[in-house]
């Protein structure tokens, strides 16, 4: 396996791969590696012949210091993992800080047709700039034919889609499905930080969002809210931040339903100090 550590060898060995006809599949990571991020990596090997994945825990996305600091830095068990999907199909890019960032470390400022004021824009001020100038950056050091993301950011995936087309990057982004846990848990990388309670409890997010789908045939997007809101004063593990039922394409939050739109209903949640994401198709 190839593991590389500055951009201008990684660069410079892509390269050498695409002349010889290799198409280049790209999944970022921020490490502590799961099933989630190796089925984006399989995605990859489906229509790529080298998948480049890069491990980089990215300041610039962090609203919270506290969060940058916790978050779990597991690069060798990481490559043990990668190692066991494929030993010479797949390049890592882990790079220090300063290989991406140089000399300051600081976000670019997007604008992305209003897609970053929505949900998780509106919780976590910045986020977004952070997101966009790391998924730039890495797309214009890799120049992968392919790059992979989780549905289960669905906010983000289309933020990145924005990025591209706004900024003209020659890159297809290909969405792939929520990888879950047997009872029904989003994968994350925050998962393992989770107590043995807040594990336990933390399944009843996707049941409620299942029963909110139900309900979405018959019901008001307000009348459901009002629904969940009532679900979550009920647990007492877990502190509902938000639950928002939003158009797919303008990620606004939906007011009177329409059968020409397509629905996603959207959640955040706290398990102690941890919090979930996850989100559902509704139509």
């Amino acid at each position: 396996m190839n593991i590389f550590y500055d951009k201008t060898a990684l660069s410079k060995h892509i390269k050498a791969l695409k002349a010889k006809g290799n198409s280049v599949g790209f999944v970022p990571t921020m490490g502590a590696l799961h099933n989630g991020h190796l089925s984006l990596i399989k995605e990859g090997f489906k229509q790529n012949e080298v998948v480049v994945v890069s491990i980089f825990v990215n300041p610039t996305q962090f609203d919270k210091k506290e969060d940058l600091v916790k978050y779990p830095r597991t690069l060798n068990a990481d490559i043990v993992l990668l190692k066991s999907i494929a030993d010479t199909n797949i390049i890592v890019y882990a790079p220090p800080v300063e290989d991406i960032y140089e000399s300051k470390v600081e976000s670019q400022s997007f604008s992305f047709d209003g897609l970053e004021y929505e949900m998780e824009g509106a919780f976590r001020d910045g986020h977004f700039d952070g997101v966009g100038t790391i998924v730039k950056r890495l797309l214009e050091i890799i120049k992968p034919d392919y790059a992979y993301f989780g549905e289960k950011d669905f906010q983000q995936l289309q933020i990145i889609k924005k990025l591209v087309e706004l900024h003209h990057i020659p890159v297809e982004i290909v969405g792939c499905p929520i990888h879950r846990a047997e009872d029904g848990l989003a994968m994350s990388s925050r998962n393992e930080r989770l107590t043995k309670a807040h594990r336990e409890a933390a399944p009843f997010i996707y049941k409620t969002l299942k029963t909110a789908k139900e309900k979405f045939g018959t019901k008001s997007a307000k009348n459901i809210s009002e629904w969940v809101e009532s679900q979550f004063k009920e647990q007492p593990l877990l502190e509902l931040e938000y639950f928002i039922i939003a158009d797919t394409k303008t990620l606004n939050p939906v007011k009177q339903k329409s059968t020409k739109k397509t629905y996603r209903a959207f959640i955040a949640v706290y398990a102690g100090d941890i919090r979930l994401i996850d989100n559902i198709a509704l139509n």
